[in-house]
């Protein structure tokens, strides 16, 4: 059955090795019949910082409306981004703090422990490059970053089934090996 992808290249900067994954991803799930949008951070000029937090609310930026309009689209969000320090990058986070907002992506109710989950139906995937071999990140780091989006990122706004795939290490690589890793990318997307 075809699905409504959205693919988030989440690198700030252009031309990057992400940006390669996420377009492989996306051509490769177009090839297969799903309807895609593909979204690049580098693209976006917004103000990552939350402020003093969900009040009082701040205007979204016509970019960061776009982006809450493609995940309100989706059936399947792709999220693409270098790890640094252990995490994704600042600007990344900053549109995860501005566009997952009470109301769209959660709701408070009252005597509730949790929030409600607005995106629920909805499945993820997360490709991650990486300059840490996957061994040490996994056994050594335990993917601290992997958890906080699992748990506390996109399973707090109610999507499930969702998968990482980490691409390292990226320091030392040649081109042979990051032109595998697109081309995995390509069949990660055409089998969503």
């Amino acid at each position: 059955m075809p699905k409504r992808i959205l693919v988030l290249d989440g690198h700030p900067g252009p031309d990057s090795l992400c940006g390669a994954l996420a377009a492989a991803y996306a051509e490769g799930a177009i090839r297969a019949g799903h309807d895609v949008a593909l979204l690049r951070l580098s693209d976006m000029t917004f103000d990552p910082d939350m402020g003093a937090g969900y009040e009082p609310k701040k205007v979204l930026e016509p970019c960061l409306a776009q982006v809450q309009e493609k995940i309100a689209w989706c059936e399947h969000l792709v999220i693409v981004h270098p790890m640094w320090w252990g995490l994704m990058p600042a600007k990344l986070k900053g549109l995860l703090d501005r566009v997952l907002l009470p109301g769209f992506a959660f709701r408070y109710t009252s005597g509730k422990m949790l929030p409600d989950k607005l995106l629920q139906g909805r499945t993820a995937e997360v490709l991650v490059t990486a300059d840490s071999p996957r061994w040490y990140l996994y056994l050594i780091e335990r993917v601290p970053g992997y958890r906080a989006m699992k748990s506390q990122i996109l399973g707090l706004c109610g999507f499930k089934g969702i998968r990482f795939r980490t691409f390292a290490p990226v320091q030392g690589s040649n081109e042979a090996k990051r032109k595998g890793w697109i081309e995995r990318a390509g069949h990660y997307g055409a089998a969503a």
